[in-house]
């Protein structure tokens, strides 16, 4: 590593777990975060600052000002960019070390593989149950680790799957009877809730890409009305469409 990377992460350097070691692994590894909105942006912020290798970006929307009290890479002059430029920008400024890809566009099935294959492990804080079932799909195809996040009114949730071919994966969680999601336009949301979902979503990322670990299949539940949370563990569908399906190697 370069001599500022001393500075730069030191307190990664000093963690006995971590160390060098540790920020050489993380700063050879690919993330892929879909959707750049209240939970990708935090979660963003933080894998930036700690120097991950390489950021794939995706989202094909705009900056809205409704956005800016919970999206918290965006300023009021980023109203109207797209929010993959908007983000690189922020994000080149706090950390030039890290390298940014741009996806400013729905990707589609090919597309969405190849992405995967590039990533470690891909953090999913889309809105719609369409994105969120063609990503897991990819990521159970691609054997890639997948953190989904979500956030609405007092409360956020996030789960974990390694997709190693043993656990769950997100389709057993949600089936297409689900497809009626709630989104915080209608329903409104305590901006921090989505800042603390999408930190969690960066702590789970940077656990799998240094130590390898990840709790793979457990649901976790956070209320900010009562400032508590609550997990479960989740059980493979032995019917379920995407990863019940042996895999062709």
């Amino acid at each position: 590593m370069p001599t500022n990377d001393d500075t730069r992460y030191a307190r990664h350097l000093a963690l006995n777990d971590f160390g060098s070691e540790g920020q050489q692994r993380l700063s050879g590894a690919s993330a892929l975060i879909v959707g750049l909105g209240g939970l990708g942006t935090p979660a963003a912020l933080y894998l930036t600052a700690a120097g991950t290798g390489e950021l794939i970006l995706c989202d094909f929307d705009t900056v809205d000002l409704s956005n800016l009290h919970r999206q918290i890479l965006y300023r009021t002059d980023d109203v109207g960019r797209p929010k993959t430029e908007a983000s690189e920008r922020t994000l080149s400024t706090i950390n030039p070390d890290v390298r940014f890809t741009l996806v400013s566009r729905r990707p589609g099935a090919t597309e969405l593989l190849e992405l995967l294959e590039r990533a470690d492990v891909v953090l999913d804080g889309s809105d719609n149950f369409g994105t969120r079932y063609a990503v897991n799909s990819a990521a159970v195809e691609t054997g890639t680790a997948l953190i989904s996040g979500a956030a609405i009114r007092y409360e956020g949730q996030l789960v974990a799957f390694a997709n190693n071919g043993t656990g769950p994966c997100y389709r057993c969680l949600f089936d297409e009877s689900d497809e009626a999601i709630e989104d915080c336009s209608g329903n409104g949301i305590l901006g921090p809730v989505a800042g603390l979902i999408g930190t969690q979503m960066a702590i789970d990322a940077l656990r799998h890409l240094v130590h390898g670990e990840l709790d793979d299949g457990v649901l976790r539940r956070f209320n900010a009305r009562t400032g508590r949370w609550s997990e479960s563990r989740l059980s493979r569908d032995r019917a379920c469409p995407v990863c019940a399906v042996e895999r062709v190697t």
